[in-house]
């Protein structure tokens, strides 16, 4: 696998709404120092910043694939519903907060890293009909990113030995070249991550349990949760015999749909604004 370029994490922050800071050089050598001072701490689980600097190389990835969006104001429109269903997650202060980026591709699809960047694509927003639907595509990424789904699919084995290989290293690293050095030792890490979320998908479980999490969600949040219904079902029909994006990495929508029917329930709050809502979508999506 070829080698990500640093370059390439920096590009991701102009592109995110919020202020998405660039990847600093001193947390990254900071990560590399106590790689060196606690090697012997290789096995225990990954801490919140890590996971955020693993989701930004993730991110880069996923932006050597596909190209964002160039409408700054669909993007601000997706990153202001998303960050109204993330308040309202079961993790709703991440390391650095959640961001949310288009890609520009008609492919039904969307991406969680871990740590927050969310990218969804115009393929995935047509396809929802009001906000609601769109909040509750993005409250079920919120969910795999609150549920750890993405971090959690690097092989722990492989953590171990990336951990074991900056105490050995960590001095060259830390007095050399941090970033090329880090990049070399999470390429692996990286790579699973990828792994799971573009290529193979995560599984029918963890699918489930994001599924379950994003109807809490849009409850909290005054969406109408039956809007994950909605768009499943449309997702349903447009899937048959489709084997390319979300089809491919996700389990069957009819299984996800049945599951979720039980448990969405539209609520007298989230129709009081539906209309407003509805007419602010239909005029940021066209």
């Amino acid at each position: 696998m070829r080698r990500l370029s640093w370059l390439v994490i920096l590009a991701v922050a102009p592109f995110l709404v919020g202020g998405c800071a660039a990847m600093a050089v001193a947390p990254m050598a900071a990560i590399a120092y106590k790689g060196a001072t606690k090697a012997q701490d290789a096995s225990r689980p990954i801490t919140d910043s890590e996971e955020y600097y693993i989701g930004r190389a993730v991110a880069a990835r996923v932006l050597t694939k596909y190209k964002l969006d160039s409408n700054p104001k669909l993007t601000e429109y997706v990153n202001e519903v998303g960050d109204t269903v993330a308040r309202k997650s079961a993790r709703p202060n991440p390391f650095r907060g959640y961001h949310f980026a288009v890609l520009d591709t008609g492919e039904i699809n969307a991406f969680a890293c871990p740590g927050g960047i969310i990218f969804i694509t115009r393929g995935l927003i047509q396809t929802c009909k009001s906000e609601d639907q769109l909040a509750a595509v993005l409250a079920h990424e919120v969910a795999h990113v609150a549920n750890k789904d993405g971090i959690n699919s690097i092989s722990k084995a492989r953590w171990t030995e990336v951990w074991t290989a900056m105490g050995k290293e960590a001095v060259t690293v830390y007095g050399g070249s941090v970033a090329a050095g880090l990049v070399t030792l999470f390429e692996g890490s990286i790579d699973d991550v990828f792994k799971t979320i573009v290529v193979n998908g995560y599984s029918r479980q963890a699918e489930e349990t994001a599924d379950a999490a994003a109807v809490t969600t849009l409850n909290r949040a005054g969406y109408d949760s039956t809007a994950l219904v909605a768009v499943l079902t449309t997702m349903e029909a447009k899937g048959k015999g489709a084997t390319s994006g979300i089809f491919k990495t996700h389990p069957a929508t009819a299984d996800r749909l049945a599951k979720v029917k039980a448990l969405a329930c539209e609520t007298p709050t989230a129709a009081k604004g539906e209309a407003i809502r509805t007419e602010r979508f239909k005029k940021m999506v066209g």
